[in-house]
Parts: structure tokens; C-alpha cells; sequence
């Protein structure tokens, strides 16, 4: 009896030593996974970006990563956070010295837009080169990009949010009775003047507002004579308002010729919006889309 009472002692003994050592070992693996876990946090915390376009800033910032932005180019203006990071110039003619001087672990790019030789130099230092191909002007080509550029900078869980706030701001586009004939036109200065023809992402975000393209029959941008914009006759302008203050303001459009001749012309129907806004096609997408409709509605009599 009394070696029965022994035998079970020791079997507890036993079986609490056995849980005391599990639970150490479980403790160790908890501690080895939390150290990998939180070393794997560090080193993205530490991630110096270099951003080359303004979709892609602007992305970066939305998925909450502007903290992680050393550098941008010019085109990166929106919001506030990515505005006041140092520029390394122009996206298509970018100098590797200014980059790289930023120490960055991580550039982000459009294919295209680099120089080779400037890609090289990126790459003989080792330092992450990420080109992203081009992109459809579609809502599917806008999910690509970013989910493109949330994968790089770990943030594919930021995804969803942003295309749900999309695809509900494009809900919200009132359709025309009839699609009204909207021109686009870039200007720098009288001196240049182009239309948006098929393929731009002018088109395209025309389109998505309830309009339609009032010019055909030519891809990209093509300089804007009198002769083709009478031809066209727009029901509605539609620029940068960067590009109307470089003619100073409406008064100055209704100067070229031709636009007084036009319908968008004769009701001063024009719409101007911040071009970053209106072209980048990214996390703002919708309310770009939203916001050119409502502008749409309220220069066109009876729509």
C-alpha cells in the first residue's frame, strides 16, 4: 500500500515536471516567434522609401507609411505628409546621385520613367529597385497598382479599405440623360495647347464621371488647332487648374481660337480641378471621379 502511495507520487511528480517543461519549452518558442515577429517589425519600421511618382506617394500615405518616405519627386504634392518630403526632381528625369544620397532601402518606380543607366547605378549599390509596370486607366488597373505597392511596403491588409472607399464615391455618380461632350485640354501658356484623345487617363476619368471624350480618331495627346476644337465643339472644358492659370484664368481661354466658338465656349462652361487629383488615378480615384461629376452637373444647363 504504502508502495502504491509512492508509485502515484512520483507519477505526479513526474507529470507536473513534464508540464512544467513543456510550458518552458512553449515559453522559449513564444519567445524565439515574438523575437522574430518583432525583429521582422523593426526592419519594416526602418524602411527608407524613395517614391518616383505621385500615385504612388499618395498610396504609400494612405496605407499609413509616409513616416517611411525620404524622398519623393515632383509630381508627389498630396496630402500635406508627402508634400513637405525632400524632392528629387522630376519622375522622368531622375539623377541617381539625389536619390541615393537619401540612403534609401527601397525605390518605387514606373517602368519606363528611369533611365537606364540611372537603374543601374540603383542597382550597383544594391539598394531595392521596384519599376511598376503600366497600368490600365480602369478601376481594376488602379487595384493593381495598389496592391502592387502595399505588397512592397507590407501593407496588403490596406487594400480593401481603400477600394471599398472607392467603389462607393463611384456609386455615387449621377448619370446624364445624354453623356455630354467633354474636352480636355493641357495647357502650359498659349503656346501649348494639347487635346486628351483615347487611351489618357483624362479620358478615362471623363468617362467615369457620365461624360464622353468630345474628340476621336487619335491616341495620347495631339496639339489642339482652332480647326479641331470647332470641329469638336465641346459641351464642357475641362483642364488643370494649373493649366487655366497659365492662360490667366477663363478669360484668357476664351481668347484662343476657337473656343469662342464652341458651346463649352459660349456658356463659359469650364471645369478646372487639381491635376494630381483628377490624373493620378490611386487611393482618390472615386472622389475625383464624384467630384468631376458634380462640376459636370452644375456648368451644363438642364442635366
Amino acid at each position: 500500500m504504502i508502495f502504491k502511495i509512492k508509485l502515484s507520487s512520483f507519477s505526479s511528480y513526474l507529470l507536473v515536471g513534464m508540464m512544467i517543461l513543456g510550458a518552458s519549452c512553449s515559453q522559449d518558442s513564444l519567445h524565439k516567434e515574438g523575437s522574430t515577429s518583432s525583429k521582422k517589425s523593426s526592419e519594416a519600421e526602418a524602411q527608407k522609401i524613395v517614391s518616383l511618382n505621385g500615385a504612388i506617394s499618395e498610396t504609400i500615405a494612405a496605407a499609413g507609411y509616409a513616416h517611411q518616405l525620404v524622398g519623393v519627386d515632383v509630381t508627389s504634392t498630396y496630402p500635406e505628409s508627402v508634400a513637405k518630403v525632400p524632392k528629387v526632381g522630376y519622375n522622368r528625369n531622375i539623377q541617381a546621385e539625389g536619390v541615393l544620397a537619401l540612403s534609401p532601402t527601397l525605390i518605387l518606380g514606373n517602368e519606363g520613367n528611369l533611365k537606364p543607366e540611372v537603374r543601374q547605378q540603383f542597382k550597383s549599390v544594391s539598394v531595392k529597385t521596384v519599376l511598376f509596370p503600366k497600368r490600365e486607366w480602369t478601376l481594376e488597373g488602379t487595384e493593381k497598382l495598389l496592391r502592387d505597392i502595399c505588397d512592397q511596403i507590407d501593407a496588403t491588409d490596406k487594400v480593401d479599405p481603400m477600394m471599398i472607399e472607392i467603389k462607393e464615391k463611384l456609386s455615387q455618380v449621377q448619370p446624364f440623360e445624354t453623356a455630354p461632350r467633354v474636352l480636355f485640354i493641357y495647357a502650359r501658356g498659349a503656346g501649348t495647347l494639347l487635346a486628351a484623345g483615347s487611351g489618357t487617363q483624362m479620358q478615362a476619368i471623363i468617362e467615369m464621371a457620365g461624360g464622353q471624350n468630345a474628340v476621336s480618331g487619335f491616341e495620347q495627346f495631339k496639339p489642339l488647332t482652332s480647326e479641331s476644337l470647332v470641329e469638336a465643339n465641346p459641351e464642357v472644358i475641362l483642364m488643370f487648374s494649373g493649366g487655366l492659370e497659365s492662360l490667366e484664368g477663363t478669360s484668357g481661354l476664351l481668347e484662343v481660337p476657337g473656343v469662342i466658338e464652341t458651346s463649352a465656349g459660349q456658356n463659359e462652361a469650364i471645369v478646372t480641378m487639381d491635376g494630381p487629383l483628377l490624373s493620378n488615378f490611386g487611393p482618390r480615384l472615386g472622389e475625383a471621379a464624384l467630384l468631376l461629376n458634380k462640376r459636370l452637373h452644375e456648368v451644363l444647363p438642364n442635366s
